[in-house]
């Protein structure tokens, strides 16, 4: 027999307000994502946060965790290199700034100056 689970796995609770709160905290996780023409993403590199290393960033992505995660797949995919999600940004093993500000405006994301 099939248990009753909720997104986040839970499947019994004693909080009587627990249904209430997960409501609010599905509502405030869930990000409208912006289209790529409206996006202001900033590309950079940073040598600071692992030293000996260089890791290209991608940051002020607005949208969805998950919208987040599809694009981190693709750049990683392209360019054949590890990579992660790390505070809301995009990180991409090595320096890959220019290469990546092309991908992204091909395929029509914008770009802070």
């Amino acid at each position: 027999m099939k248990k009753n689970t909720y997104e986040n796995g839970f499947v019994y609770s004693t909080n009587s307000d627990f249904m209430k709160e997960l409501e609010n905290q599905n509502s405030v996780d869930i990000n409208e994502t912006l289209v790529p023409q409206k996006q202001k993403l900033k590309v950079f590199l940073d040598t600071k946060i692992k030293p000996g290393k260089k890791i290209t960033i991608i940051d002020n992505f607005i949208g969805s965790t998950k919208d987040l995660e599809i694009l981190s797949k693709k750049l990683k995919t392209q360019f054949g290199v590890g990579g992660s999600i790390q505070e809301n940004q995009i990180w991409l093993q090595g320096d890959l700034v220019t290469k990546v500000k092309e991908w992204l405006s091909k395929n029509e994301y914008g770009l802070k100056k």
